[in-house]
């Protein structure tokens, strides 16, 4: 039984309908800021995607939120970082129509108070695009509270994004653990199963599977998020 559970969140521990996520969140977010920006709101959605693709791409030589806001600065011909605390405002507000296309799953609140009542370390791994009220929210949606994690990834505090090996280094690093005494549980085969190369232990979460390439997936612990809490209950109890 490892020690530290990193757990991703989008379609892990919140179910979720990505693209009915996505289209809900531009949606919401340009009805906000296009009319005060005075920008196109599709080049102001085209800025989003491409501050996160910047991010994705971070060596490492900065924080991602350094990444984000210069992407967002270059695309839209403007200093767009005016905003950033308005960008919070909205994910405190606004940014809860897009709760719509996630659910509660019960077996996720289970887990975290079983593994929390027995003294396990739980970090939210989650792909670090998203300032901290944006992420804090959504680990809100998923019926948890986010003080029943030691460590949360969010875009000011990685200088890298999954499936960087480096993301999750920086996560032992800032944590003091090690992977040989960690499991990742997550729904995407590229980005949270690249873990395992690292030494993690891993559990490959198939309820919102994402696996872009068609891999072999028959190596990981795999299964509904059930089937985890499953796994999880005898793992504790031996």
């Amino acid at each position: 039984m490892r020690n530290n559970f990193l757990f991703d969140l989008d379609g892990t521990l919140l179910p979720m309908d990505m693209q009915h996520f996505i289209e809900i969140y531009l949606r919401t977010f340009c009805q906000r800021f296009a009319l005060k920006t005075q920008l196109d709101p599709k080049l102001l959605a085209n800025a989003i995607w491409e501050g996160a693709a910047a991010m994705g791409k971070n060596d490492g030589g900065c924080l991602n939120r350094e990444v984000f806001w210069r992407a967002l600065n270059r695309c839209c011909n403007k200093d767009m970082r005016v905003y950033e605390d308005e960008f919070d405002d909205f994910y405190r507000n606004e940014f809860v129509a897009a709760r719509e296309a996630t659910h509660v799953n019960p077996c996720v609140e289970k887990a975290v108070k079983l593994l929390k009542e027995n003294g396990y370390t739980l970090i939210v791994a989650t792909n670090p695009i998203f300032s901290k009220a944006a992420t804090y929210e959504r680990i809100r949606w998923a019926g948890l509270d986010p003080n029943d994690f030691v460590h949360i990834t969010v875009y000011d505090n990685c200088s890298a994004c999954k499936p960087n090996l480096n993301y999750y280094q920086d996560i032992c690093s800032f944590c003091g653990i090690l992977p040989e005494e960690s499991i990742v549980v997550g729904n995407d085969v590229d980005e949270d199963m690249c873990a395992a190369k690292l030494g993690f232990d891993t559990f490959l979460v198939t309820d919102c599977l994402i696996n872009r390439r068609d891999k072999d997936i028959t190596r990981y612990k795999r299964g509904s998020f059930e089937d985890f809490y499953n796994w999880l209950v005898l793992q504790v109890e031996s």
